[in-house]
């Protein structure tokens, strides 16, 4: 028996006016008004500006400024560095890479969103039938948990950082939303065209993080057509494998043909794929159920449910489409063991799908149980991030003023009128949404995670428009790395770098730092970055004499009081 029983009034959808709101709300801070930020951010942009200052073999080889990048794929790079030679004299460079970000993030919500809504207008998925009529329709039931599912998506705490990074994993996880799409239609309809549509996603998956996640989801479908007894779609599965294969080898064959810098990124692209296969450990295992539980909430608890409501279902597709991507994301998560979020991002959309059909078997007092965790949570996270604000702008309270100027010595913070009114509507925009919630009761299925999903919205919002000057003064490598710049002659070969990726795309962006590049030799310059815990003073390594460098220049971002890079000249 369907453990959903519904009326029609809990069916009604959210208007198109209020999901667009919602996403626009979420992708926008972080994406405005920002340096390139320390890590992955920083890094993939470097690489996205390096192609598009570059020619052909910077395009087929990923690199930074010299520096080979080419473990991942080079994908979303070629599309960052296309809205750089389009669009960076217009708006600046690191925004025009930033795009890509927000069109990757449009693609990932509305693949969730239509994947979510055609597998919720199955048969197999509909409500009970009432007895006196006044169950909901099949569109509109498809609708509501479409709505339910987005929200969800937007609730997740892994996906809110990562989504607004210039980055290979905010594409990776936009694409497999779409795959999820696209097997939704396939399994529905054995056709040829999702056929080639699921090949030519499998290879630009190839291209993005490697081939070990799309396989196994390859292998994954042709499994799950085998339990549902779906001989066309198996037939068809298969036939997207050589069309993934035709995708990843024009890449492959370029940089055969071409072969970059007299060398080849196809060894070191294979290698990191290796590394993403093993044996699952109690290391992996762990990592898994200790940062999981986090990076996928709200997903997981109404996701845990729908398995347990649906379970004389199994076979059902809304159930087992989802559940299959799931298990195939956690069984990599497990045998990878890589510690690094990154391995956690795909689960988010099919767990999110899935979670949505939990939505109309949960009890009310779960729900409540959800609803108030939010509302504490983030009216609390809100309210700090006021109180740091006020301190930051008044000094009082003086041991929070004192905290916050601990973390970014010399920051000098200043009124922004417009940003304070946006905080402030968005604020009170949240007060409101809580007492529509608790005052009256809503039927709508959706109820259960538009809190959260608000609360998500309302803490990032305020924290990266109110605290935004902060943030980047305290992650920015735009000051260090112009000073730097000072003390280089105007005319100089190259500057040979034992630095990080995020730290050289820096320098040589908004210092204009000409580092060593796959052919320049006998630097007259040299930079190294070290640990000032370790050692209290810099020390240059064994393979640089010291009788042999003068130490020109030395510096740390001002928030950082562990990291120190210098500059040495060769006497």
């Amino acid at each position: 028996m369907k453990p959903v029983r519904l009326p029609a009034a809990a069916t009604i959808a959210l208007p198109r006016w209020g999901i667009v709101t919602l996403c626009l709300l979420y992708i926008l801070p972080g994406l405005l008004g920002r340096d390139p930020w320390k890590g992955d951010d920083a890094a993939s942009f470097g690489i996205m500006w390096t192609m598009a200052h570059g020619s052909l073999a910077d395009w087929l080889w990923p690199h930074i400024v010299g520096l080979p990048m080419a473990e991942e794929g080079p994908l979303a790079f070629w599309l960052g560095a296309l809205c750089i030679k389009l669009f960076g004299g217009l708006i600046g460079e690191p925004m025009a890479a930033r795009l890509v970000t927000g069109l990757f993030f449009l693609l990932g919500s509305i693949s969730v969103w239509y994947a979510t809504y055609l597998l919720g207008r199955r048969t197999e998925a509909q409500p009970l039938k009432l007895a006196f009529g006044g169950q909901p329709e099949p569109r509109d039931f498809g609708r509501t948990l479409a709505d339910g599912a987005l929200l969800i998506y937007l609730g997740c705490l892994g996906l809110l950082v990562r989504s607004h990074e210039t980055s290979a994993e905010s594409l990776q996880i936009s694409l497999v939303a779409f795959a999820l799409y696209i097997c939704a239609r396939l399994l529905d309809q054995a056709a040829l065209r999702f056929a080639l549509s699921l090949g030519l996603t499998l290879g630009l998956l190839v291209l993005t993080r490697g081939w070990v996640l799309p396989i196994t989801l390859w292998m994954t479908l042709l499994a799950l057509c085998l339990y549902r007894q779906q001989s066309p779609q198996f037939k068809l599965i298969l036939l997207a494998l050589p069309v993934a294969l035709g995708v990843t080898g024009i890449w492959l064959l370029a940089i055969s043909l071409f072969h970059p810098f007299d060398s080849s990124p196809y060894d070191a692209w294979m290698l990191w794929n290796y590394r993403q296969i093993g044996l699952p450990s109690i290391g992996s295992i762990s990592y898994f159920l200790k940062y999981g539980i986090w990076f996928t909430w709200p997903a997981w608890p109404f996701a845990g449910w729908a398995i347990y409501a649906w379970r004389k279902q199994e076979k059902a597709l809304h159930i087992a489409l989802p559940g299959a991507f799931v298990a195939c994301f956690i069984f990599l998560a497990i045998i990878n063991h890589r510690s690094e979020e990154s391995i956690l991002l795909p689960i988010l959309p099919p767990l999110a799908i899935l979670a949505a059909f939990g939505l109309p078997t949960m009890k009310r007092s779960a729900i409540n149980a959800v609803d108030w965790f939010a509302v504490m949570i983030f009216t609390g996270v809100a309210g700090f991030i006021w109180l740091a604000w006020i301190a930051i702008q008044t000094g009082w309270p003086p041991k929070l003023a004192a905290k916050v100027a601990a973390l970014a010595p010399g920051f000098h913070a200043s009124f922004d009128l417009p940003i304070f009114v946006i905080a402030l509507a968005i604020t009170v925009a949240w007060f409101r949404l809580v007492i529509w919630r608790i005052s009256r009761q809503p039927s709508v299925l959706w109820r259960a995670v538009v809190l959260s999903s608000g609360g998500i919205i309302l803490c990032w919002l305020l924290l990266l428009s109110l605290c935004l000057p902060w943030i980047n003064y305290q992650i920015t490598y735009a000051p260090v790395a112009q000073d730097m710049a000072t003390r280089l002659p105007t005319t100089y070969n190259c500057v040979e770098a034992n630095i990080g990726p995020s730290q050289r795309a820096s320098f040589a962006y908004f210092g204009n730092v000409h580092f060593a590049g796959f052919s320049d030799h006998d630097c007259r310059f040299l930079m190294l970055q070290s640990s000032r815990r370790a050692h209290t003073e810099a020390l240059l390594p064994e393979q640089y004499p010291a009788e042999t460098w003068e130490l020109l220049w030395s510096g740390h971002r001002a928030a950082d009081k562990d990291e120190l890079l210098t500059l040495y000249r060769r006497k």
